[in-house]
């Protein structure tokens, strides 16, 4: 029987599993799908596939397509007894150089010399968490070297000398991600003094699995055993000085969320690092393991066989070992090896294979696999079904549900929105364009009594204050925008949105995967495009990225808010919900089309843990408010400060450098005269309209602050001489289909190349124009203009 096959509320063990494709492969062996695994089938998505399956004590997601490759043996119902282990009383973490006996030892980094740390892990594990106890405030974003990845780092508090690195969440050092290679390479490239490995210690046996491959890397390291406090209230506790023991590096019980254990671990990651404190054992194969001991020989094997190129490659032998057995092509590349090499090493993995009897990549995964279940049992205590999970399962029979679903994801998306303009949002902004106003109208005042030069007040008052003021207050919205969607995504619900619309996105040519990236462009398209990374197929992520920037982003809201609400005041709500609608159905269509051209093809199979569902951290949740707080701020007193001077430059004075008393008469009207007659077919053929859509291309925002500037007001009188409702319309269908803002462009040329960053500045301009092109024709069709 095959795992497609299998019936809801039935176990079986896995057999085998076959794939033409060794990266898929690996990566379903490293997900724990092995041979001789037991699985349970949970259910299926509300449209039938994907479906719900439960191993090693977590749940994953699979098509149905993909489940067909894994044969099935020992079909049986499943067991509602719980497994009954030896009871082990929870016990203090070991001091230093207790339960391990590390290699080195000697002073390597003077007391006071800089430390650097990287922080990995598994995705949901609370890494995140983690790095904002270590770090505090002290923590700034850039990327990796040579690609987009998101790169933050931080100073670990009270330890002014020691900074953190936070790694990609992932699963395994294969390259089947680029956040898996750029994390291996950061480690073996950068070669920081510490790893700090956090894992889930209500899923132990699953993190597991990656730090066995970092300990391979040889690197000091510790380990945080995170959430200590829900296996304990759970009944189940962990002999963490035997862990330590097993494992040969120290490891630390906390409590992320509670800060508990978090200075325990920076003394002993500190020290590790200063003493050059590599682990006590690489070695995870024993000479009587499985197939009387062939994948022991073949990894030592393959180790004196390449030592010498892997000291010269500065590669961990043990690592670069296992990493062949696997056919990793960025390990073999770096070795230089020649043929003969490369055959011998050939030889001595197929002779594994014929030993063992299995291939070499499940031998490889079972090695790991079954140390593990021995490390587990000798120190694991495992609790009975948790709190967390059952309130997990109860709340999907709601959220996954058959026939609730797809109403519930509605109807969370409504509150989104009904909380973000109407509820918490509205009143905040009226207060803050309250603050703005008084602000304004003080300074002008000041300026005024001072007899400050008119032109000066006007570049003050006209062009700085209400340029940037204008696009301030709409910080409270953008604000809880972005907190509602942290909050969905750190409960777990984005991976059950993934699960739900799998077979809907995969009409259009992608996966259940791409829905998360493109959710979060309603809130930037820059993060939402970096978070491409994610997606294992450069099909799928080439297409999401092509797709995402037709999302209304947060800074889009300002334009909606203010014109929306001068020409549609009695259904504001209503016209700014159908702009976010409208670029969804474009999007789609969009998609459409090119899955027919340019993206022939089946998107990646979808394969995802699903996450317990989790209360976000309020510190972490107010840490992000503060960073898109301070982000949007700075890009207020930057880029939109910028634009607004330009403006207020460009609509003041003449080709001669005059002051000019009609605005028709300015270098803007001259420039904008140029570009006018482009929108003349959608309705607002006027200068003003064309300048505040090329500024908008620094940043969305400036769209506003450059129809305050040239309007001299942003209220409905001064906008109505401008528009009327139906080219309002108009104008915001074009304002939400064409480009975000220049970095959202630029972020595409890091991520896709230069040619792709043109291709989606054309695709969305020439959409933006044909669609508002077709609103406007239609409305003069039925006579609304």
């Amino acid at each position: 029987m095959r795992l497609d096959a299998l019936e809801i509320g039935k176990d079986a063990i896995i057999a085998s599993v076959a794939s033409d494709d060794a990266a898929l492969r690996q990566h379903i062996l490293d997900m724990g799908l092995t041979p001789g695994t037991e699985v349970t089938m949970m259910k299926y998505a509300p449209m039938g596939d994907p479906m719900e399956i439960r191993l090693r004590g977590y749940e994953l997601t699979l098509r149905r397509a993909d489940a067909a490759r894994i044969e099935l043996v020992d079909v049986h119902d499943t067991d509602t007894v719980a497994a009954v282990n030896p009871h082990r009383e929870a016990c203090a973490h070991p001091a230093l150089g207790e339960g391990v006996t590390p290699r080195g030892g000697k002073m390597a980094i003077a007391a006071g010399d800089p430390i650097r740390f990287a922080l990995a892990g598994n995705q949901n594990c609370g890494k995140t968490t983690l790095f904002n106890q270590l770090t505090g405030s002290n923590q700034h974003v850039g990327n990796f070297p040579g690609v987009t990845v998101d790169r933050k780092d931080g100073t670990v508090r009270n330890h002014p000398e020691a900074t953190v690195t936070d790694l990609p969440g992932i699963y395994s050092l294969s390259p089947y991600t680029g956040e898996e290679v750029v994390s291996r390479q950061f480690i073996l490239d950068s070669r920081p003094d510490a790893l700090i490995n956090i894992i889930d210690a209500t899923n132990i046996e699953r993190n597991l699995y990656l730090t066995l491959q970092l300990i391979e890397l040889d690197r000091p390291m510790v380990v945080a055993l995170n959430m200590m406090d829900e296996v304990l209230a759970n009944g189940g506790s962990v002999d963490v000085n035997r862990l330590e023991g097993q494992l040969g590096v120290p490891v630390v019980p906390i409590s992320a969320v509670k800060g508990e254990g978090i200075d325990e671990l920076v003394e002993h990651a500190v020290h590790v690092a200063r003493f050059d404190e590599r682990p006590g054992r690489l070695d995870f194969c024993t000479p009587d393991g499985p197939g009387g001991g062939a994948v022991h020989r073949c990894i030592h094997g393959i180790a004196s066989l390449i030592e010498d190129h892997a000291r010269a490659s500065q590669i961990p032998v043990r690592f670069a070992a296992t990493k062949l057995v696997e056919g990793d092509e960025l390990v073999i590349s770096a070795l230089h090896l020649d043929k003969n090499e490369l055959d011998g090493i050939e030889h001595i993995i197929s002779q594994m294979e014929e030993e063992s009897g299995t291939d070499r990549l499940s031998a490889l995964a079972d090695m790991r696999f079954s140390f593990i279940e021995g490390v587990c049992q000798a120190c694991v205590t495992k609790p009975h079904e948790s709190r967390e999970h059952l309130r997990s399962v109860a709340i999907d029979r709601v959220l996954t549900g058959r026939y609730t679903a797809i109403p519930m994801f509605l109807l969370i998306m409504a509150a989104v929105f009904w909380l973000t303009f109407g509820a918490v949002g509205a009143p905040l902004q009226g207060l803050m364009e309250q603050l703005v106003g008084a602000g304004i109208s003080a300074i002008d005042d000041a300026l005024t009594a001072f007899g400050t030069n008119p032109v000066v007040k006007s570049l003050v008052v006209d062009g700085v204050l209400a340029g940037v003021g204008s696009v301030l207050s709409f910080l409270p919205i953008i604000v809880v925008l972005f907190l509602l969607l942290s909050i969905l995504e750190d409960s777990g619900y984005m991976a059950r949105v993934a699960f739900v619309m799998d077979k809907v996105l995969r009409r259009f040519g992608l996966s259940g995967r791409s829905f998360v990236p493109m959710l979060v462009g309603f809130g930037c398209s820059v993060p939402a495009i970096m978070s491409t990374r994610t997606l294992p197929s450069e099909h799928d992520r080439k297409m999401t990225v092509m797709l995402t920037p037709f999302m209304s982003c947060s800074a889009k809201l300002p334009v909606y808010g203010l014109l929306c609400a001068a020409f549609f005041p009695q259904a504001t709500v209503p016209a700014i919900v159908s702009l976010y609608v409208l670029g969804i159905v474009v999007g789609m269509v969009v998609a459409l089309v090119l899955r027919r051209t340019a993206f022939k093809g089946e998107p990646v199979p979808f394969i995802m843990e699903l996450p317990n569902y989790r209360l976000p951290g309020i510190r972490t949740t107010l840490m992000l408010a503060w960073d898109k707080a301070k982000g949007f701020v700075t890009k207020a007193f930057t880029i939109i400060f910028v634009a607004s001077v330009a403006v207020w430059f460009l609509q003041t004075f003449d080709v001669r450098m005059n002051v000019v008393s009609d605005q028709s008469q300015s270098l803007l009207a001259m420039v904008g005269g140029f570009i006018a007659p482009v929108f003349a077919p959608l309705g607002f053929g006027d200068w003003r309209a064309s300048c505040a859509l090329v500024c908008g291309l620094l940043a969305k925002e400036s769209v506003i602050s450059t129809l305050t500037v040239l309007l001299g007001s942003s209220s409905a009188t001064t906008l109505s001489g401008l528009f009327v409702p139906a080219t309002a319309y108009v104008f915001l269908v074009f304002t939400l289909l064409y480009p975000p803002c220049v970095a959202a462009i630029g972020t595409v040329k890091s991520e896709l190349g230069g040619r792709y960053a043109v291709a989606v500045f054309a695709l969305q301009v020439g959409v933006a124009w044909l669609v508002a092109f077709a609103f406007h024709t239609v409305m003069l069709a039925v006579g609304v203009l």
